[in-house]
């Protein structure tokens, strides 16, 4: 056990805490003027070719489903509110459904010859 973790967030679940912060981090990005970096980052439609397979999964997105679980809707409105966010986001601290991880699963094929 990592004590000093610990002590920091105060014995709390770490993914939810994780969770939690980076619900607050969207929302002040949001938040944020146009010109700043992290808005623009945010906001950023990649052109060009893409390549193969599945895209990977984006940081916005996640925490849309991290939202999606909470039952948050319209949350960009929400955000322009700062106290509506602050319940969102101290909602987010305790909500049981955010404090699994999920893995992605990865089919691994066994191949069984048999011999005569």
């Amino acid at each position: 056990m990592n004590y000093e973790l610990n002590k920091l967030i105060g014995n709390a679940d770490i993914v939810r805490f994780i969770k939690s912060r980076r619900i607050a981090w969207l929302c002040h990005v949001v938040r944020m003027d146009d010109k700043r970096t992290p808005k623009r980052i945010l906001e950023w439609k990649p052109i060009g070719m893409r390549t193969r397979g599945r895209p990977r999964k984006r940081w916005i997105a996640g925490i849309e489903e991290d939202l999606q679980i909470m039952g948050v809707r319209r949350w960009r409105k929400q955000c322009e509110e700062r106290a509506e966010w602050k319940k969102i986001f101290e909602k987010a601290k305790t909500h049981s459904g955010l404090n699994a991880i999920k893995r992605r699963r990865r089919h691994h094929v066994v191949v069984v010859c048999w011999y005569a």
